[in-house]
């Protein structure tokens, strides 16, 4: 889908705006913290149902305002997310709500890039699965079902075992029996969407890594290799074997330690003769060049999703700026909104292409 217009009404420090776009390249001028950032938010809004900034949808709405709206037409559809403090926000295609958010996820793809992103390399697992989740979830309903329903389960097994660790040491034993066979129910309800899970992970990874190595490889002018390879308990193990066998282990942790939720996306940059850790020894252009090729990967994995681009030029060097451009200017990626404070880099970007539009953000007004 392509975004043909947008209105905003009380969206972060954007009081209000009514754009309409190209359906390539367009480009968003201004300083640092004029809401150049808030108005791709606003886009990711209505692809995700929800900030990538904030869980908190009240903070997304203007200080000192009660409620705020962001509406986008695409092609004959009409998006529209209502948010009001103190009540749940309301999501709707055309004049219908949906009765479930999830059922909206992947109906208008996007992949946004943004200096967050070094969260990837430089936080917990957790952050490289909620890319794995985000990117599959775009393509599988099934996935995303199966993954809620797992977090579920597993937030329930984890309150069991750390109730039952809390609990004092000498316990009835039909307690104990019974806390034993409610931790049965919770692994067997487990093992399928766990399956499922592992299972869209690997196949995506297999498909994902060489776009994300090619993509690489054009930005860096293949300076250097990279590499990002799935790690997950279930590549070697039984899941209900290992729930049986750390069922003693989990009591005393309080916590569950086996399954898909600590699987690991490991990344790597490699020379001839070894493989090493990103964070450890790559430069931050280099990290920075990681970070784009997984992202622009998962645009070229969608096919040819909305690409947000939030001011993407920092801290690499002019030749891979000059390739990063070539390569999103391609046929290969659909419809753009990049951001960057100096007009230079947009103007390389814009030209030739005379159907490409430029906006000037400052204290949330956009004109055009």
């Amino acid at each position: 889908m392509t975004l043909n217009a947008l209105s905003i009404l009380n969206y972060r420090n954007i009081r209000e705006a009514s754009l309409t776009f190209s359906d390539k390249l367009n480009c968003f001028i201004g300083l640092n913290g004029q809401g150049k950032t808030n108005l791709l938010d606003a886009i990711y809004l209505l692809s995700f149902t929800k900030s990538a900034f904030t869980s908190s949808d009240s903070q997304n709405i203007t200080h000192g305002e009660e409620m705020a709206m962001v509406q986008g037409t695409y092609g004959e559809e009409t998006f529209t997310c209502g948010i009001k403090r103190g009540v749940k926000k309301s999501f709707r295609r055309g004049k219908k709500d949906y009765k479930r958010l999830i059922d909206h996820i992947g109906l208008i793809p996007l992949v946004m890039v943004c200096p967050q992103d070094n969260q990837l390399i430089e936080e917990g697992s957790d952050e490289r699965r909620r890319f794995l989740d985000a990117v599959i979830s775009q393509q599988d309903k099934r996935y995303l079902e199966h993954l809620t329903q797992y977090n579920a389960i597993l937030k329930q097994r984890n309150a069991l075992l750390k109730q039952l660790e809390d609990a004092p040491s000498q316990i009835a034993n039909d307690q104990a029996q019974m806390a034993n066979d409610l931790l049965d129910v919770f692994d067997a309800q487990l093992l399928e969407p766990a399956q499922y899970i592992y299972s869209a992970r690997a196949q995506f990874i297999e498909h994902f890594v060489p776009v994300f190595q090619e993509v690489y490889s054009a930005i860096s002018g293949n300076n250097e290799q990279v590499k990002l390879c799935y790690i997950s308990q279930l590549q070697n193990r039984d899941l209900a074997d290992s729930f049986r066998r750390t069922r003693q282990r989990d009591l005393i942790l309080g916590w569950t330690s086996q399954g898909i939720h600590k699987d690991e996306l490991e990344m790597l940059i490699s020379d001839a003769d070894n493989d090493y850790p990103l964070k450890r020894v790559a430069s931050q252009g280099q990290q920075k060049s990681f970070l784009l090729a997984m992202k622009l990967a998962q645009a070229l994995y969608l096919g040819k999703p909305i690409l947000l681009l939030d001011d993407i030029f920092d801290k690499l060097d002019s030749e891979r700026v000059e390739r990063i451009v070539q390569l999103v200017r391609s046929e290969r990626f659909g419809q753009i909104f990049i951001t960057d404070t100096d007009r230079q880099h947009l103007t390389s970007i814009l030209q030739p292409d005379e159907s490409a539009k430029i906006f000037y953000v400052a204290n949330g007004q956009i004109t055009a």
